[in-house]
């Protein structure tokens, strides 16, 4: 029996430039969730901003508004938005849970890892979001929280959503 290159799942042979965007997403990720809590303020669009200074330097642009324009365009709204999703996102596997708090949309979202039956324990999503840091920046009201399925939806706190600014 003939062996076969190492492929995907169905046994057929990778396509090389697959694999390579495939290294190439999964590098991209990880270097996001290396270095994303060294941009303070976290939450912030102004950390997010920080992080991607910081990467078009490393990556040679210049940090006038040229180079840093020209990084933003290389990298295209697709990479871009992948790479903010990962850097507003935190997964915590031990409470099987992920929140995800983009300071650019209305609400904080924590959802659950696995399958779930009913409501989410709201001692569980309090524990989750004061180790991530976000128990400053949202409404500290449970009561304003929104249990939708299996998400609980979280307003952010208004004075620190109105010093966040617009998505960049």
């Amino acid at each position: 029996m003939a062996q076969s290159p190492v492929g995907s799942k169905d046994s057929t042979p990778l396509d090389p430039s697959r694999l390579q965007a495939t290294l190439f997403d999964f590098a991209i990720a990880e270097l996001v969730r290396q270095h994303r809590d060294s941009f303070q303020p976290l939450w912030t669009t102004e950390s997010w901003a920080k992080f991607l200074i910081w990467l078009a330097l490393n990556c040679g642009c210049s940090g006038d508004q040229q180079g840093l324009e020209a990084f933003a365009m290389a990298l295209g709204p697709v990479m871009t938005g992948r790479m903010r999703r990962v850097f507003f996102e935190r997964e915590l596997e031990d409470l099987d849970l992920q929140v995800m708090a983009d300071p650019a949309e209305q609400k904080v979202l924590v959802l659950p890892m696995g399958p779930t039956l009913g409501a989410m324990d709201p001692v569980g999503v309090a524990q989750a979001l004061k180790r991530v840091g976000l128990m400053d920046r949202i409404s500290a009201d449970s009561s304003a929280w929104q249990q939708l399925d299996a998400v609980v939806a979280i307003p952010w706190d208004g004075s620190s959503f109105e010093s966040m600014g617009p998505k960049p």
